[in-house]
């Protein structure tokens, strides 16, 4: 979209002019801009062709709709264009940010559907992630989630043949290891650090989702993968919500294979070791 065209758009949405713009960071599908208007607004602006931006638009309103945790509002989205609040943020995951986070998620994972997945399929970090419900976690986790992103790995030329064979014998064991009927609770997908924006010591909205309906510890799992979770964030999740025995000492590796099969297709190197070894500590 070019500049005069990009202009005229946030015009017409806002009746407001672009007196300001900035390059943000983050983008790995699209570039990123903050804009700021004569009004005094400021919004963000996604851009990048075949970005599937509409996607991550449908997302952004889903979680607006259904999550007590902010995001940003969407003005305006196609598959090369998101238009958005802006979200002031100071970087600054402090203690108190974490126990407002534990307890702003604690809330959005009691929305529950009848149903694992979504009515449409989403992107993480870009890629297609398949949403087709299911009545069983089981089946959901191991075919939608394992099985869907090993097996693209492996034809993207990411992942060995050996390791696809035992995510196959893994899925085969899944039954033993989870359970099949946890609540369907709403996940943001992508809950990393660079997605958690905070200011003043308390949440100030996340971004950047992959929506869908599943077991909420695939969610704190994730968050552990990086570091982004702390100890304060749990004490104060597990106060609200409590997390069932094994989630540390087994699921949460057990969870985590997904992120970093996605990581492989994304980056490929040390994540395919990881995942190796994550294999071989469930003896397959």
């Amino acid at each position: 979209m070019t500049d005069p065209i990009l202009s005229q758009r946030i015009t017409d949405l806002t009746g407001a002019k672009i007196i300001a713009r900035s390059h943000l960071s983050g983008g790995c599908v699209a570039k990123v801009m903050r804009v700021d208007l004569d009004n005094g607004q400021a919004l963000v602006i996604k851009a990048g062709a075949n970005a599937n931006l509409d996607i991550e638009a449908a997302m952004l309103r889903y979680l607006t709709d259904h999550s007590p945790i902010r995001s940003p509002n969407v003005l305006y989205g196609d598959s090369g264009c998101l238009v958005m609040d802006f979200i002031a943020n100071n970087g600054q995951m402090s203690g108190s940010v974490q126990r407002d986070l534990a307890r702003q998620l604690a809330t959005q994972h009691a929305v529950t559907a009848d149903q694992y997945g979504l009515s449409f399929d989403t992107l993480i970090g870009g890629l297609h992630q398949p949403n087709t419900q299911s009545k069983s976690w089981v089946t959901f986790f191991g075919e939608h989630r394992l099985r869907y992103m090993a097996t693209v790995a492996h034809q993207e030329g990411h992942l060995p043949t050996r390791l696809v064979n035992r995510i196959d014998k893994l899925i085969v064991k899944l039954g033993d290891l989870i359970a099949d009927k946890p609540a369907a609770s709403m996940l943001h997908g992508d809950l990393w650090g660079g997605n958690i924006l905070c200011h003043d010591g308390k949440i100030a909205g996340l971004i950047d989702p992959a929506i869908y309906y599943g077991d909420r510890e695939i969610e704190l799992a994730f968050g552990t993968l990086f570091g982004d979770l702390t100890p304060e964030f749990f004490e104060q999740y597990s106060e609200v919500s409590k997390i069932e025995p094994g989630f540390f000492e087994e699921r949460r590796d057990l969870y985590n294979l997904y992120p970093l099969l996605v990581h492989v297709r994304l980056f490929g190197g040390s994540y395919v070791d990881t995942v190796d070894q994550t294999l071989s500590r469930f003896g397959v």
